[in-house]
C-alpha cells in the first residue's frame, strides 16, 4: 500500500492526451519550411514519444549538424505552436472529469519531455488550466525529467508525490528522483517497474479518491 500522497505530477502525452495527428502536422511543416524533403509518419513520431531533444533530433535528423538539427526543430515548434491551439488532440477517455476531481483532493503538475509552452498550450486546449498547480517542459531547461520533478517538490514544498506516466523512461525519472511511480498501461510505451499500474484514466482516479 503506497504511502497517501500529497501530490501527483503526471506526464503528458501518452498519460493525458494523444495529439501526434497534431505533432505529425507540425513536422511536415516544420521541415517544408527547411526545405528538407521528407514526409513525417504517425509511426515516426510514435516511436519517439516521451524522448528528450537530445536523443530525438540525432535519430530523426542523422545527417545535419546539432546546430541545424536545432534550427529544424525551433521551426517544427513554430508550426506546432501554431497547430495546437487550432487541432490540439484526443483527450483520453475519463482525464477531464478525472482531473477536475482530483484537484480538489491534490496539488497537481505536469511534467513533460517537450518542448516549453506545450503544456500550456494542452491546458489551454483542454480547459484544464484551473487545476494545475505548475507545470515544467524538457524544453525549458533541457533538463531530464528527474531534475524537473525534484524542482517542483523543491518549489512546492512536496513531501509524498508519485509520478504517473506511460514509459519505461517515466519510471527510470520516478525511480532516480526517489518517488513512487503508477504506469498507465493505454499510453505509447510500458515498462515492468511500477508501483501502481492502471489500465484507464477512471481507475487511476477511483484509486487515488479513495485513498
Amino acid at each position: 500500500m503506497l504511502e497517501k500522497p500529497d501530490s501527483l505530477i503526471f506526464d503528458m502525452d501518452g498519460t493525458l492526451w494523444d495529439a501526434v495527428d497534431s505533432y505529425v502536422m507540425s513536422w511536415n511543416e516544420g521541415v517544408k519550411l527547411e526545405n528538407i524533403e521528407r514526409i513525417f509518419t504517425r509511426a515516426d513520431l510514435d516511436h519517439v514519444m516521451g524522448w528528450e531533444r537530445g536523443k530525438v533530433l540525432p535519430y530523426m535528423f542523422p545527417d545535419e549538424t546539432t546546430e541545424e538539427q536545432e534550427q529544424i526543430y525551433e521551426t517544427i515548434n513554430q508550426c506546432r505552436a501554431k497547430i495546437i491551439p487550432k487541432h490540439g488532440g484526443v483527450l483520453y477517455e475519463g482525464v477531464r472529469d478525472g482531473i477536475i476531481n482530483l484537484a480538489s483532493k491534490y496539488k497537481l503538475f505536469i511534467v513533460s519531455n517537450c518542448p516549453k509552452g506545450l503544456i500550456v498550450e494542452f491546458m489551454k486546449w483542454a480547459n484544464l488550466q484551473d487545476y494545475f498547480v505548475d507545470e515544467m517542459a524538457h524544453g525549458i531547461n533541457s533538463m531530464p525529467k528527474s531534475h524537473n520533478i525534484r524542482l517542483l517538490m523543491e518549489k512546492h514544498n512536496l513531501q509524498s508525490p508519485v509520478y504517473i506516466g506511460d514509459t519505461n523512461g517515466d519510471s527510470r525519472d520516478s525511480r532516480v528522483a526517489n518517488i513512487p511511480f503508477a504506469l498507465v498501461t493505454y499510453g505509447f510505451g510500458t515498462s515492468d517497474d511500477f508501483d501502481l499500474k492502471f489500465d484507464d484514466f477512471t481507475s487511476l482516479t477511483n484509486y487515488f479518491l479513495d485513498l
